[in-house]
């Protein structure tokens, strides 16, 4: 490859990782906007609800209040019940607290009422204004981007910008207001996914069961985690059975009758014995083949060979998407964790290459404290929701797709993150613990 190639390649790298870069940005802040419109519709029903508890407060001096309270409770109770749901829906689930009580003296001391409650001050103000915030910097931004295509029609000394501060006489003073609608736009991008999270954070930590469930969710998980592995090992010692009946077995019963054909023939009929003896030679070196491939489905032997660094490299330069390969281990894993990595970069190429219509791909792995985080992205259209690129047939023949991924990993007691909007592009991050 000339130097002359090898720069345009470099360039034509670095516009393609560039593209996906930006349109990872602009998803994930249009998912973020998304979460904060979402957020402040509960936030002014917090909001509502703060006002009617504040006006029970004040009529409880003259006795009127207590009659309200069971029903604000309930409607306490409820409101933070939709808060759980909607941010199950944006992120991982909220572990929910027992039914928390009604009647007024035990609410009093109830741990669950009091989290509640506190929850519903904080976003009725703080979270109410992140997510007014998220619907207005949208409106800014397309009102003060747009404006070149109608600031001649504005009325003579109209303001020209979204903060009120300004007027546009010329070219020039609409250009700056322009400017001004990207500033809003570069503001939307950088702060709107820390806005989402900041606002999710406030019922995630106030809403869930408190400290006192972590152990019980961890048992749980724990329990899913086994079932996981005990399914993942089912699966793999069905597909081995299959392979050797179906391929190395029935091959070497071709060779044993082959070899007794031959040995009846061999006094009458030399040169037929010879040919019998020929096709017996190559259906053994294929039952060879058939067992070599078994034996690197179990353990690929390139991973003891050259290590998990070298493995990836060498499923990169047998991809049929063009793969760029980003890897820093310094120590090596356990033998286990190694091949489960292997199996993830190798089956998520797979689908990349026969679902995705990628140009490109990308694999990272990363490993230290402990962990090997793995991450293979691609540019392609995207909309790999739950496990759309594989069959529950392909889950059982091979273990490929993404539930076989999913159980490769439950196995290990790692974490899977799929991201994968319509349009692309795709991200694949894998957590495993790769502890001795």
């Amino acid at each position: 490859m000339t130097a002359g190639t090898s720069g345009a390649a470099d360039r034509r790298e670095g516009r393609e990782s560039l593209k996906v870069v930006a349109l990872r940005s602009l998803s994930s802040a249009g998912e973020a906007i998304a979460q904060l419109a979402s957020g402040l519709n509960t936030a002014l029903l917090a909001l509502l609800l703060l006002l009617w508890l504040a006006l029970t407060a004040a009529m409880s001096v003259l006795g009127v209040g207590l009659l309200m309270a069971p029903a604000l409770l309930r409607t306490l109770h409820a409101l933070a019940g939709r808060e759980r749901g909607r941010l199950a829906r944006w992120g991982h689930e909220v572990v929910v607290p027992p039914p928390p009580p009604t009647r007024l003296r035990a609410a009093l001391v109830d741990r669950t009422t009091g989290r509640e409650l506190a929850w519903l001050v904080r976003h009725s103000t703080v979270g109410g204004l992140l997510g007014l915030l998220g619907v207005l910097l949208p409106a800014l931004a397309v009102r003060d981007t747009a404006f070149l295509l109608y600031w001649t029609f504005m009325p003579e000394g109209a303001t020209a910008t979204s903060v009120g501060i300004g007027n546009a006489r010329t070219w020039p003073d609409a250009v700056a207001v322009t400017l001004l609608g990207v500033g809003w736009i570069a503001i939307i991008l950088g702060l709107t996914p820390g806005m989402a999270r900041l606002q999710a954070g406030l019922g995630r930590r106030l809403l869930s069961a408190g400290p006192g469930a972590d152990l019980s969710l961890r048992v749980a998980e724990l329990t899913a985690t086994r079932a996981a592995a005990l399914d993942a090992h089912a699966i793999e010692l069905r597909r081995i059975e299959r392979s050797l009946h179906d391929g190395a077995q029935n091959r070497l019963v071709s060779v044993a009758v082959l070899i007794g054909a031959s040995r009846r023939m061999v006094a009458r009929d030399p040169a037929g014995a010879d040919e019998l003896l020929e096709r017996a030679q190559s259906a053994a070196e294929e039952a060879l083949a058939e067992l070599r491939a078994v034996a690197r489905g179990i353990l690929p032997p390139v991973l003891a060979d050259r290590g998990l660094a070298g493995a990836l490299s060498g499923l990169a330069a047998n991809s049929a998407v063009p793969c760029r390969i980003d890897v820093d281990i310094p120590e090596r894993c356990p033998a286990s964790v190694e091949a489960t990595a292997y199996f993830v970069v190798a089956e998520a190429l797979t689908n990349i290459a026969k679902h995705s219509g990628a140009r490109h791909a990308v694999v990272t792995a990363r490993g230290g404290g402990g962990r090997l985080v793995l991450s293979v992205e691609d540019d392609g259209k995207g909309g790999a929701g739950g496990d759309s690129r594989a069959s529950d047939a392909e889950v059982e023949s091979g273990g490929s797709g993404l539930t076989g991924i999913r159980r490769r990993v439950a196995a290990l007691d790692g974490d899977l993150t799929l991201t994968s909007p319509p349009g692309g592009p795709t991200l694949l991050t894998v957590d495993l613990p790769c502890g001795s």
